[in-house]
């Protein structure tokens, strides 16, 4: 396993494994900001080596709000991930996007009101900028993956926004969420994206239109059943797409994601604890050690 990890995958709800793989290792995983949500498998694709995360965990037995993304984050850093994609369901907030596409968003909107969103604090302050939060090469390399695997109803950009859930949404705020322009609804890209940003790391989502939220008059509310059926279906398309993207993949890329961090501590270095230094070392040490 001293080849570079080509890709993580982080599995949401409906993909929970990625059948395939050889040379399978597990890793349980312990950060200075906890347990991950579940082992890492690491093992190897198309003659890569891959890591692949259940963000829920094994039996989806943790909440949107209860995900530890520090940790997960943090834990794939330190194995020296560069790029990770997630694969999501989402709800559609607009008519062009179906159930059953796909689309690779290329903004976020974060409406979560109960996560920690940082890395940083408690001594050291940090301001990434985001404001184009996913990665662009990463993007069109994932695209270029679903074309290749098949995948017919496929979208390049949009605007993803993620609320706190559990619970679904009202009416009412399913049709605010629309007047603002958004065009999918999800609850687990934020903070996410923004915490592989601040580990400099290159990030996209693979979000699979599972209903029509709340707001379409001539379809029915998003259930918990009108998901699992839809992504029964998609799960195949997402497993062959992460085999056709292995391959295609750039692992010397030169984006600005590498380098989020080169201006954004803001902290007098005399004034950072080495306690602190020790900790976020897997996320600052290219910078401060």
């Amino acid at each position: 396993m001293n080849e570079k990890i080509a890709l993580a995958v982080i599995g949401g709800s409906g993909l929970y494994d990625l059948p395939g793989l050889q040379e399978i290792k597990k890793i349980d995983s312990t950060t200075p900001f906890g347990e991950t949500s579940s082992p890492i498998i690491l093992g190897s694709l198309n003659g890569r080596k891959i890591a692949f995360l259940a963000r829920h965990g094994i039996g989806h037995q943790i909440s949107p709000s209860e995900v530890n993304y520090r940790a997960n984050i943090y834990a794939l850093k330190k194995l020296g991930v560069q790029n990770i994609v997630s694969v999501s369901a989402c709800g559609s907030l607009q008519e062009e996007f179906a159930p059953g596409d796909i689309v690779v968003p290329d903004q976020l909107f974060d409406n979560t009101t109960n996560r920690v969103r940082s890395f940083f604090g408690n001594g050291i302050v940090a301001h990434v900028g985001v404001g184009d939060p996913i990665c662009l090469r990463l993007n069109l390399e994932v695209i270029q993956a679903l074309r290749d695997s098949g995948a017919r109803k496929i979208h390049l950009g949009g605007k993803l926004l993620t609320i706190e859930g559990p619970r679904f949404s009202t009416k009412a705020e399913s049709h605010v969420y629309r007047s603002w322009g958004m065009s999918l609804i999800g609850m687990t890209a934020s903070p996410e994206a923004f915490l592989a940003r601040e580990a400099e790391m290159c990030y996209s989502i693979m979000a699979h239109v599972t209903d029509y939220d709340v707001w379409h008059t001539n379809e029915l509310s998003v259930s918990v059943d009108m998901v699992i059926k839809i992504l029964r279906k998609n799960t195949n398309i997402a497993r062959e797409a992460i085999k056709q993207l292995v391959p295609i993949m750039d692992l010397e890329p030169n984006c600005s994601c590498e380098s989020a961090l080169e201006k954004a501590i803001i902290t007098n270095r005399e004034f950072i604890s080495k306690e602190t230094i020790k900790k976020l070392g897997v996320i600052i040490g290219k910078y401060i050690h």
